[in-house]
């Protein structure tokens, strides 16, 4: 295991507390379940994992939404969500109190026996889509994440295209950029957002005729799988290193832990989906936190202090990085 002795705390950067705004994001990781195992992500989900959300917590969780009118986006994730005990209810809890939904959905799920009704049930609930595409390339989608990935991207997005997503206001549907895995120490961050939306809007419409919202970029931050591939180059200090000379403190105000609660299928509460894959839970006087604790006190906002690490260089190197891609 490599030492992190020359990193710098990452709450030593902060010239005041890092704490939490009023919550109005809901962040639910339903599961590890998964028909990919892609090569970055930070969950380790795939095919042959089984953890997913149990009807108790699902039910806690309606109870939050239907209690709460300050939660404005309702964000579903995994594994793929679609995949996981509860998404439906959830989606429809949600949308039934007025709040966005966001599914962040890997595509090829569509294609799978059993989801092939997602699409036109996605438009149905006029559910934002946020789709993983990290290279509008077909060799650079396949490497990291499966052989036949991109092509299979390409008929969902043309699918998604034909029901108005990426047309309607109403529809939305936006791309997510992750850089390549280094496999030596000449980092990069991801490139300027707004060019390589417009690249990508280029390419995609004169290939294969796709029109789509927004393009998020978005770090590869050192946890789950890409930590692992870090380490095994022993790459993982070197790139911290890197992060945190490309530390930007304006981006700090602008970070998606500030006024989210991040839910795993447990019913645990953390401050980030990043924290929860590293189990740094959030905390008060009290302890840990959970949903029925969140119930119980008939408040979200229990939260003192935002509970840091090492890899939230990531998230504030550069222009910023966050599950809605750059922060400046």
């Amino acid at each position: 295991m490599q030492t992190q002795s020359r990193i710098t705390p990452f709450k030593n950067k902060l010239n005041s507390p890092f704490i939490k705004k009023g919550i109005t994001v809901l962040q639910i990781n339903l599961g590890k379940r998964c028909n990919l195992a892609c090569t970055h992500c930070h969950v380790e989900a795939g095919p042959k994992r089984t953890e997913e959300l149990s009807p108790e917590v699902c039910e806690q969780l309606i109870s939050l939404i239907h209690k709460f009118p300050e939660i404005k986006i309702v964000d579903l994730t995994g594994g793929a969500p679609e995949m996981n005990y509860g998404f439906k209810p959830l989606v429809e809890a949600a949308r039934a109190t007025g709040k966005q939904v966001i599914v962040r959905s890997n595509l090829t799920i569509y294609f799978e026996d059993g989801f092939a009704d997602l699409p036109e049930y996605f438009a149905q609930h006029k559910i934002r889509v946020v789709a993983s595409l990290p290279c509008y390339l077909a060799d650079n989608v396949d490497k990291m994440r499966g052989a036949g990935v991109f092509d299979n991207s390409v008929k969902a997005l043309q699918w998604l295209n034909q029901l108005g997503y990426g047309k309607e206001p109403n529809l939305i549907l936006d791309l997510v950029f992750n850089p390549q895995l280094p496999t030596n120490e000449n980092f990069s961050l991801a490139p300027e957002q707004t060019n390589l939306e417009r690249d990508y809007k280029m390419f995609l419409q004169e290939h294969f005729n796709i029109v789509f919202s927004n393009l998020f970029t978005i770090t590869n931050l050192p946890v789950g799988r890409t930590k692992m591939h870090l380490e095994r180059r022993k790459l993982y200090t070197s790139y911290l290193q890197f992060l945190e000379s490309h530390f930007n403190p304006d981006t700090v105000e602008h970070l998606m832990c500030r006024d989210e609660l991040s839910i795993d299928y447990l019913g645990n509460v953390y401050d980030c989906d990043f924290n929860q894959m590293m189990n740094l839970p959030a905390k008060n006087r009290n302890g840990d936190l959970t949903v029925s604790k969140l119930l119980e006190a008939d408040s979200l906002n229990l939260i003192n202090e935002i509970q840091t690490a090492a890899y939230c260089y990531g998230c504030t190197a550069g222009c910023g990085s966050s599950c809605g891609g750059a922060l400046l």
